[in-house]
């Protein structure tokens, strides 16, 4: 296990010679190595080339594995096995480091950084060697397939009463290259309350078509139940929803509603006009809203009259949420998928 006297002479004359980091650095790669060595020999239960009774695992070479350390990189030698295998538990905690390091390029080259930045970002982490391209592709070859895996998996498994439809424009990776696109992001409500991304596309996010087959897409995965689908006013959407999913009904964002309201006026009117809608949504009777959306549209046709047209054309569809229970509306009149109370299919089918 250890090195004759003669040897480590002959190794400290060679490191003489070498300047300090050098130095550490081969001192580090030997006494790993040794270590590596030494807990290889206790796991076959014989040393290289010794003979014992029993014996039934033997060497089978070595092979390079490559240690980032204060010193910088160094290269150690992992004994390989003619069965089974064998891996120095002394360099498992590097194993760990070497997958967080994983996890952050992967989450860098997602978020569009370039690959010099990664590289950039590697080496200020403290591994010297830095990162090149080819090691960035092959570290994320495995994220197309794990996305792919989730975007197709099935949704049997519940029903999911509540659909809520966003989409956003972000940087996406095309290639080579990064460019900003629609993202639609569907999210669903279940059952029993919980939230759960339902499928994700990009696309034209205006077009019947991409909507059409988006929500296809979701259904042939399994999505049943669907009784209300949330989003903001896109084209194509309101009628894609009706195809897909029949006696279903489309709620429009009353979120996305009021910022539509706010281009039709001038900006010191939109306070006015925000206080004067959001006395609707205080009313929890249904027909109590509905009224008050008329009585609210009258008092603003004066002053207001596109703002006043504006309701009268939306009204159905942004008062959608009050065909539901009660105790939902306040999650469901808007995109945003807050958690929702076990919205029961017998309670929803009873208030709809």
């Amino acid at each position: 296990m250890t090195q004759d006297h003669s040897a480590l002479l002959a190794q400290l004359d060679a490191l003489k010679s070498a300047d300090s980091g050098a130095v550490f650095a081969e001192l580090i790669r030997a006494g790993l190595q040794q270590l590596i060595e030494a807990e290889a020999t206790a796991a076959i239960g014989a040393g290289r080339y010794e003979r014992t009774d029993g014996r039934t695992v033997h060497r089978n070479g070595h092979r390079p594995k490559t240690v980032s350390t204060t010193s910088g990189d160094i290269e150690v030698q992992i004994p390989k096995l003619r069965a089974g295998s064998f891996f120095p538990s002394l360099l498992e905690r590097r194993r760990r480091i070497d997958r967080a390091l994983h996890a952050v390029i992967m989450e860098a080259y997602v978020h569009g950084v370039s690959t010099r930045s990664v590289d950039d970002l590697v080496t200020a982490m403290g591994v010297g060697s830095g990162v090149s391209k080819s090691e960035v592709s092959r570290i994320c070859a495995g994220l197309d397939e794990e996305i792919e895996a989730f975007r197709i998996r099935s949704l049997a498994h519940t029903q999911f009463p509540y659909v809520f439809c966003d989409a956003t424009f972000c940087k996406v990776r095309i290639g080579a290259h990064v460019v900003s696109q629609a993202l639609v992001v569907a999210t669903g409500v279940s059952i029993d309350g919980t939230r759960e991304v339902l499928g994700t596309a990009v696309g034209d996010s205006e077009s019947f078509e991409f909507w059409r087959e988006f929500l296809a897409s979701l259904k042939a995965r399994g999505l049943s139940g669907v009784h209300l689908v949330i989003s903001d006013a896109h084209a194509g959407l309101k009628a894609a929803v009706a195809q897909q999913f029949t006696n279903s009904s489309w709620q429009r964002c009353r979120v996305h509603f009021m910022r539509n309201l706010h281009t039709a006026v001038a900006a010191k009117h939109a306070p006015a006009v925000t206080a004067a809608v959001k006395t609707i949504f205080a009313h929890t009777d249904p027909d109590e809203v509905a009224a008050q959306w008329d009585r609210v549209a009258d008092t603003l046709a004066g002053s207001f009259p596109k703002v006043a047209a504006m309701m009268g054309e939306a009204k159905t569809d942004v008062l959608a949420f009050t065909a539901f229970p009660r105790a939902h509306w306040q999650k469901i009149w808007s995109n945003n998928p807050r958690s929702v109370n076990r919205p029961s299919h017998d309670t929803i089918m009873g208030a709809a």
